[in-house]
């Protein structure tokens, strides 16, 4: 990895442990945690009322999101998914409600304190078929062809490598899995340049693909049927989007089996 990759991933890190402390400290005073400051694009008020009210405060609070990716993914009962990038756990909980106690929810971050958090939001939860892990993106910690499901609520634009991103969420589904994603995404005809100039990569902006290249990503790491839905304008040329893609099912389990990174686990309980 460059050193402004490595310096980027720090700069996110530390946005998202920041933003976990805040909350956890917020849940300490005597008024509760606070949401996280964000505009009217980003947040839990993505979120449907009867579902934030179900959940942890903590967890409503510490959503930073530009959608809604469980309620695009379509899940069933004893599936299992995948959060990537899962925050204070809204999505993981979520989830979990969804598959149902035959299913299981797994959340993967790379960050301590918002693991922490998520970890107490369980808790709080009562959630009992839910996993979190603590790893990147680019490097799953999870065999291949485990998951029924991956999702994931505006993360993968923050990743340096999306490459890697998008081969690694092929390799843990199943044959016949499916992606339900939130993500931000460009018109195709802004520039690199053009997208920095309309906001930060800990943003969620300047790291953003256009929707030809988050297509043309997707398609080489081998998924079919991409589907890529603009729902509302986060700045200009800039959408909040819905990504849905499916691994094909005649894919052999062989050709899809692509090691682990020195130093991940490769349990899946």
């Amino acid at each position: 990895m460059s050193e402004s990759s490595t310096n980027l991933r720090e700069v996110v890190r530390q946005r998202y442990a920041a933003a976990a402390v805040k909350v956890t400290d917020g849940g300490t005073a005597c008024c509760g945690p606070q949401p996280i400051e964000t505009d009217e694009n980003f947040g839990s008020t993505l979120y449907a009322a009867d579902d934030r009210d179900a959940l942890p405060a903590e967890a409503v609070a510490a959503s930073l999101g530009c959608g809604n990716p469980t309620a695009v993914a379509e899940l069933n009962e004893g599936e299992r998914v995948l959060d990537l990038g899962s925050g204070g756990g809204i999505d993981v909980l979520l989830s979990a409600r969804r598959v149902g106690p035959t299913g299981k929810a797994y959340g993967l971050d790379m960050t301590e304190e918002m693991l922490a958090l998520a970890l107490a939001n369980t808790a709080r939860a009562g959630a009992t078929n839910v996993e979190f892990l603590k790893g990147n993106i680019e490097a799953i910690p999870l065999p291949a062809n485990t998951i029924d499901v991956v999702i994931s609520n505006c993360v993968i634009n923050l990743s340096t490598d999306k490459s890697a991103v998008f081969a690694e969420t092929f390799r843990v589904l199943k044959p016949g899995g499916r992606i339900g994603v939130s993500d931000v995404v460009s018109n195709d005809d802004l520039t690199a340049e053009q997208r920095a100039k309309r906001g930060s990569h800990v943003g969620c902006i300047a790291g953003a693909l256009s929707f030809a290249e988050y297509r043309e990503g997707l398609e080489a790491a081998g998924f079919a049927n991409v589907e890529i839905t603009p729902t509302h304008e986060v700045a200009d040329g800039m959408h909040s989007a819905i990504v849905r893609a499916v691994k094909p099912a005649d894919v052999a389990e062989g050709t899809v089996s692509l090691p682990l990174a020195e130093g991940t686990s490769g349990c899946c309980a």
